[in-house]
């Protein structure tokens, strides 16, 4: 990713409802038309209106905004106060192809900075670790909720391995992440990864259709939908260090925007703000691709951020890690420092190989 701003111009439509009871994922309205009703609440009160995905995790992350915008601003529980929008993004619409062969991270939230630039929505809501370093010139995303568990979740076919040390040669595990398999590969070069792209229910659903032994999902996504009884194991730093503002639920707005910047500074939480912070600053000095495994955690431990990075080959042959810690208030600095010091380290070399790789030499499998 590339620090260059971007300005949107493209309409689209999206599906809007003023309250959670009327709720329910469906696919975005193509006729603009009908969504202009939905945007009004009753009388001449003008709705919040949240963009989202709509993925269950996404839809979970919306209405734990909605609940929390509704704790602190009680004006905001009347019936039609906050409305939830739903939009389909490219990432959502082609799952039978890697990230990184469709362009990246940028592909789940292109279609949410369009309706916010165009007014038709307020705020948008975001899994941190799917927002690219760089933000749509016009808007902001001064918000982070409190952080879920970082850690991944380790999840076998019938329970019966907790490790991935543990895990038998040639056990066939399904994951979209290079983060993921780079560390998978890297503890043991006969696993075999293989794509596996769809949301937390589809991928749970091949793992019991037998499609893969393995995968592994952010603890985070399943403790919000009251999944995380699906983990087998949950896997410290040790075992896989997690991406880059994983965890995290960041809120987007336009930047002159004052009612919902009033909104959402409220709901700001400052340690997982300056964690998240550091971890990007540390990915924005990589120019992080999707090509490169880049792993990335920082914590807050006695009154200091403490970091932790990595990047690898997509084989796990070769890995570089780093730490660092510091005050709170320099965590932008501190995560960059990090950044530049291991893309020092690796060398222009590293990088020159990963941006010559095709998708196919990076991802040496089939989509499953």
């Amino acid at each position: 990713f590339t620090t260059t701003k971007m300005k949107f111009v493209a309409a689209v439509t999206v599906l809007c409802v003023g309250s959670a009871a009327a709720f329910a994922p469906a696919q975005v309205n193509t006729a603009k038309s009908q969504n202009t009703a939905l945007f009004m609440a009753e009388g001449d009160v003008q709705p919040l209106r949240i963009g989202t995905r709509g993925s269950p995790l996404a839809l979970a992350q919306a209405y734990e905004t909605r609940k929390r915008l509704i704790e602190n601003f009680p004006e905001l529980e009347a019936d039609g106060a906050i409305e939830i929008c739903v939009l389909k993004t490219q990432g959502d619409m082609i799952l039978d192809k890697s990230l990184m062969e469709l362009g990246g991270k940028g592909l789940f939230t292109k279609e949410l900075d369009t309706a916010l630039l165009g007014n038709e929505v307020d705020i948008c809501v975001h899994s941190m670790k799917d927002v690219p370093t760089w933000l749509p010139e016009g808007t902001v995303l001064p918000c982070n909720l409190p952080r879920e568990d970082t850690n991944d979740a380790f999840i076998y076919k019938d329970g019966s391995v907790k490790t991935i040390e543990d895990l038998p040669d040639n056990s066939v595990i399904g994951t979209a992440s290079l983060r993921r398999q780079a560390q998978l590969m890297a503890k043991n070069p006969t696993l075999k990864c293989v794509n596996f792209r769809g949301n937390v229910q589809t991928r749970l659903r091949k793992l019991d259709d037998g499609v893969v032994d393995a995968t592994l999902l952010a603890i985070a996504g399943l403790k919000r939908m009251d999944m995380d009884g699906c983990a087998t194991s949950v896997l410290d730093w040790d075992e896989m260090l997690p991406a880059v503002a994983q965890g995290a639920i960041g809120i987007q707005c336009r930047d002159d925007d004052e009612r919902s910047l009033k909104f959402i500074e409220k709901l700001n939480h400052p340690p997982t703000k300056a964690c998240v912070d550091c971890e990007r600053a540390f990915l924005e000095a990589l120019d992080g691709n999707c090509k490169t495994p880049i792993a990335g955690q920082a914590r807050i431990i006695d009154g200091k951020i403490v970091f932790r990075g990595l990047i690898a080959m997509p084989d796990g042959s070769v890995k570089y890690e780093t730490t660092a810690e510091g005050a709170i208030e320099d965590a932008k600095s501190i995560g960059k420092k990090a950044g530049e010091e291991l893309k020092a380290e690796a060398g222009d070399k590293f990088f020159e190989m990963m941006v010559e790789m095709s998708p196919q030499q990076v991802l040496g499998q089939i989509t499953k």
